[in-house]
């Protein structure tokens, strides 16, 4: 059973756990839905956290990817949270009603409101279209996107060292040459370059070749989820 599942089955710590990894995702998501740097103690990194707890209880296998049905329900949290903290303002948008050199009348806020609405409806299609790619691209590979919560080490520094194992697989031009021409990682001469075994190599395989397959595509919004491990 994955971490999601056992999550969703009501296990504590697995729930714990995958908030816990999928933080530096749920900061990426406020931040982009506010417009500036979001820390762990803002409001709207907490509502986005609420979200992603609710999405872990939503979420069904025929809704596709955990990753982008999250997003969408933080999304829409992050949104309902803009407006209802507008409305305790008690101030009307009609208050904000402007006059155009025309003599038409506009409302800058509720314009911007839309705008706000509007890129974030573009970026989730984006992100969409991207989890789209990389899913195909990683059947290439034998991995199923939605295996990916589940092979990903559960631990920082093992998540750490196979996240630099797949780096080195992607900047190593031998080592690029080899995984793209095979499809499979390879471990002989990965190993000297990295500082854990072949077993444990052998043991994190999948996630190393998902996060190596990341970083050499074109997937710029999908690469911030892995956080600042990727840099």
């Amino acid at each position: 059973m994955s971490l999601l599942e056992d999550a969703k089955a009501g296990d504590r710590l697995a729930r714990d756990a995958l908030l816990r990894q999928f933080q530096p995702f749920v900061l990426r998501v406020a931040k982009d839905a506010c417009g500036r740097k979001i820390g762990e103690s803002d409001e709207e990194f907490q509502m986005a956290l609420l979200a992603l707890n609710e999405a872990i209880d939503a979420y069904r296998s025929d809704r596709g990817s955990f990753v982008a049905f999250s997003e969408t329900v933080m999304k829409r949290r992050l949104i309902d949270y803009f407006r209802a903290r507008s409305k305790q303002r008690e101030i009307p948008f009609a208050a904000f009603d402007e006059v155009d050199d025309e003599g038409d009348v506009y409302n800058s806020v509720e314009n911007d409101t839309a705008l706000m609405q509007h890129a974030v409806d573009e970026e989730t299609r984006n992100r969409a279209e991207e989890i789209a790619r990389y899913t195909v691209e990683l059947q290439r590979f034998g991995i199923d996107m939605n295996e990916l919560v589940d092979i990903c080490p559960k631990h920082d520094d093992a998540r750490r060292n196979a996240v630099h194992a797949a780096r080195m697989v992607a900047k190593t031009e031998a080592l690029r040459a080899m995984f793209l021409a095979s499809g499979t990682l390879p471990l002989k001469q990965l190993e000297p370059l990295v500082d854990v075994s072949r077993k444990t190599l052998e043991r994190q395989r999948r996630y190393i070749i998902a996060v190596a397959v990341l970083l050499l595509g074109d997937y710029e919004m999908l690469q911030s989820f892995v956080g600042e491990e990727l840099r």
